[in-house]
């Protein structure tokens, strides 16, 4: 008999305690949550809280009130991104080590003024799928004398991919597994769509791309159950996959829930915040059904 044991499926929710949670939260903890229970798998709640200047203990609370209302449950201990920046930077290390990563060193003005200086006459500065323009070639161009003058000066500076380079490094094809809306699919990534994206800032030690990669990575995800609006980030997050050796989990992009303008919803607008529907009166019940789940 076979010593092999299959693993569980693992899903996890990872909401980030800058806001109060909303209806579209509510939907992806829901999935992520039922999805789990219907496969006798496992349900994560992690904390993405690199952000220190918005993230707050009060909203995190927050995170495990409104989930326990709405009568979900977790495994724990809860994994804090803000607990394991050292192990964000040695990922960093062995990219900057690869020669894949460079320091950049513009601020968000001066890239707003380059694009602006490039569009001048009717030419348009590519962007990314969320409509950022892409970071310009200049640190990249940059002298290696200047650079490290730059760096031993103590100048701010983010380190970004070098996406050029780095494609040119992965030897294969990249794809997702993907999952959602009942028919199983493969995805062609398309990284390059993202320029040279960002790995850390002066005041965050990992970008987003790069901590949730490995997260899920280390925590065992083999189902990543989140919106549509990072289907396109999905791109990069198997791309990093590639480079750090990390598994690849499969991906459900689910449909967002959507405001009376047809707009993604926004931890800004209170109206959608599940304090105020509970407020309001509103059940879990009332939720799931109006989520059609």
């Amino acid at each position: 008999m076979s010593s092999h044991v299959r693993q569980k499926p693992v899903f996890r929710f990872a909401p980030s305690p800058n806001g109060r949670l909303h209806l579209g939260h509510a939907l992806s903890a829901i999935l992520n949550h039922d999805m789990a229970a219907a496969s006798a798998g496992r349900f994560l709640l992690r904390i993405e809280d690199i952000d220190l200047a918005r993230c707050t203990p009060e909203f995190e609370r927050c995170i495990y009130d409104d989930l326990a209302w709405l009568g979900l449950s977790w495994e724990h201990s809860v994994r804090r991104q803000s607990e394991h920046f050292d192990e964000y930077r040695l990922a960093l290390q062995r990219l900057i080590d690869a020669e894949l990563a460079y320091p950049a060193f513009m601020s968000r003005s001066e890239i707003k003024a380059f694009v602006r200086q490039y569009e001048v006459d009717g030419k348009v500065w590519p962007r990314d799928p969320d409509g950022a323009p892409l970071y310009p070639p200049i640190d990249k161009e940059r002298p290696a004398a200047q650079i490290a003058q730059l760096l031993s000066s103590g100048a701010q500076h983010a380190w970004r991919l070098d996406m050029a380079k780095t494609v040119g490094r992965v030897e294969r094809s990249l794809h997702w597994h993907e999952g959602g809306s009942g028919a199983e699919t493969f995805v062609e990534a398309d990284p390059t769509a993202w320029g040279d994206i960002v790995l850390s800032r002066p005041d965050a030690p990992s970008s987003y791309h790069l901590s949730v990669v490995l997260d899920d990575a280390l925590q065992s995800v083999t189902h990543v159950v989140r919106g549509m609006d990072l289907f396109a980030a999905t791109s990069v997050h198997r791309l990093l996959q590639e480079l750090l050796d990390l598994s690849a989990p499969q991906y459900h992009h689910h449909r967002l829930v959507l405001d009376e303008d047809g707009k993604k919803l926004s931890k800004s607008i209170g109206s959608t915040a599940l304090e105020a529907l509970r407020a309001r009166g509103d059940t879990p019940s009332d939720i799931r059904r109006l989520l059609g789940v």
